[in-house]
């Protein structure tokens, strides 16, 4: 039952993460530390400016972003994503960034945004590759053809505190639909409870 008050409103989730930022942390929190704030800098924050994201909260690694255009979030996610890539390991110190979206309804609480809409995007995620992107079945439908980047359909995921099944697309940057990662030769995600 609906509360008289909550605001809510549809929104575009990016939810993002280092891959082992424990283990970099304990092996060396002062670099590791820099080349994050570098990183949000040099990258990261130009890219959510030129798409218009709005950061919602950060937690040491971790970062919540609200789009108010999907596609403007998948844009944002996948120049990032490249950007890192070109930007190299050495610089990068090993960090690699998973990144998952979801459009969802979201409740409005101050400057906070909760709700189903945004644990999906966490959850997605979870399930990205290092270096990679996944997306939801809203998101995937919403963005169509209009980027430069194509989807690979990783089918029906059970996720950690969803009661329902998400269908979950990876992004491909290199703009080529289903079957070009096996070629590729990445590592394929597999279905798992979290």
């Amino acid at each position: 039952m609906e509360h008289p008050g909550v605001q809510r409103r549809l929104a575009a989730i990016l939810a993002s993460d280092v891959v082992g930022y424990s283990r970099l942390m304990e092996a060396d929190e002062v670099g590791t530390l820099a080349r994050l704030r570098s990183v949000r800098q040099d990258l990261m924050d130009p890219a959510l400016a030129k798409c218009k994201g709005r950061v919602i909260k950060t937690t040491g690694d971790g970062m919540l972003v609200e789009f108010q255009s999907v596609t403007e979030a998948v844009r944002c996610a996948a120049d990032f994503q490249r950007s890192m890539a070109l930007r190299g390991d050495g610089v990068n110190g090993g960090l690699l960034y998973r990144i998952g979206i979801n459009l969802g309804d979201v409740i409005v609480e101050n400057d906070d945004i909760f709700g189903d809409g945004v644990n999906v995007a966490a959850r997605l995620e979870s399930i990205a590759e290092p270096g990679g992107i996944c997306v939801s079945a809203a998101v995937r439908e919403q963005v169509g053809d209009r980027l430069d980047v194509g989807f690979e359909d990783l089918g029906e995921h059970t996720v950690k505190n969803i009661s329902r099944p998400i269908r979950v697309f990876r992004v491909l940057m290199d703009g080529k639909e289903t079957g070009a990662t096996a070629a590729s030769g990445a590592a394929q995600p597999k279905p798992t409870p979290m």
